[in-house]
């Protein structure tokens, strides 16, 4: 227990001396003549009343230990561990091949959908790329904007841009890994999505890549929505990041992919050090009932001196 204005307490004299004052006194004795009886000496009741006139400075002492505004230790708390996740999604055109009812990106941007309600707290990103790379929603705890993002980049499109045609994984995990580095707190993860073949990981580039994403502690789940066997490359990178390989073969497995990664990716809770609050309560109760006691000890505990 602390006081936030210890000077304060210096004014504790006050009461001190008047509770002295009150306990020392003889003012409260007075003869009163009876004839033919003895009497008692009263200490009893003189005791009684002394400790009635004791309850003013009782009250001044309780305010003058609220006016130093008494303090506690909160309780420790657990607080959420942010998880910045970025979505990188691929839309060149071989991601408007048929899978399920619709096409790999429908499925890939429905699966997402559902995922951002999984992770309800995180801060979500949103990349697409092809050729070129475009960061479509910046990493944000308000994920409407990714639910709103589907019928602009589908590859079907007809205003779908050519210049994100091709795959360069590569790139976009470059462009994402300097996305969540922007990001001073929290834990880092990419989710990866694409159906093809990169280009730009080759000659050991991808090696690279994965040393610098483990090093500042990114995880990438890759998954692969596509028939064909996925390529060396993408494995290497989610395997050296601790992270996964998943090939979902209808939207429904998609959909399994997205908890399975929720489940691995499980939420941080990090305690967090007592806090300083203040503490009214059980002064202000003490100074409410010796102040109603007081009161009430008006109508028959008070000094009559006739």
């Amino acid at each position: 227990m602390g006081f936030s204005h210890p000077w304060v307490l210096i004014l504790l004299i006050l009461p001190i001396v008047l509770m002295i004052w009150t306990w020392r006194s003889k003012g409260t004795r007075v003869c009163m003549p009876f004839d033919h009886g003895i009497q008692t000496r009263g200490r009893g009741l003189g005791f009684v009343m002394k400790l009635a006139l004791s309850i003013p400075a009782a009250i001044l002492f309780v305010v003058v230990l609220i006016l130093a505004v008494p303090q506690q230790l909160s309780a420790p708390k657990t607080k959420r561990v942010l998880t910045n996740i970025e979505f990188c999604v691929d839309v060149s055109g071989s991601m408007s091949a048929s899978f399920g009812e619709g096409t790999r990106y429908d499925a890939s941007m429905a699966a997402i959908d559902k995922f951002l309600t999984y992770r309800e707290g995180d801060a979500f990103g949103l990349t697409f790329f092809g050729n070129e790379v475009l960061h479509w929603v910046p990493l944000t705890t308000d994920v409407s904007a990714i639910r709103c993002a589907p019928p602009f980049m589908d590859p079907t499109s007809p205003g779908h841009p050519h210049w994100l045609g091709g795959t360069a994984i590569g790139k976009a995990l470059r462009a994402c890994h300097e996305t969540l580095m922007s990001r001073e707190e929290g834990d880092r993860m990419i989710v990866l999505v694409s159906d093809g073949y990169s280009f730009d990981l080759g000659n050991g580039q991808e090696l690279e890549i994965a040393d610098q994403l483990k090093k500042d502690g990114i995880v990438v789940y890759a998954i692969h929505i596509a028939e064909s066997e996925v390529p060396g490359p993408i494995v290497n990178i989610a395997g050296l990041t601790n992270g996964e390989i998943f090939e979902p073969e209808d939207p429904e497995a998609l959909v399994t992919v997205f908890e399975h990664i929720d489940k691995m990716q499980e939420t941080r809770l990090e305690r967090t050090a007592a806090e300083s609050m203040d503490n009214f309560y059980p002064y202000s109760l003490a100074g409410l009932v010796l102040l109603g006691t007081g009161t009430m000890s008006l109508f028959g505990l008070r000094y009559t001196p006739w």
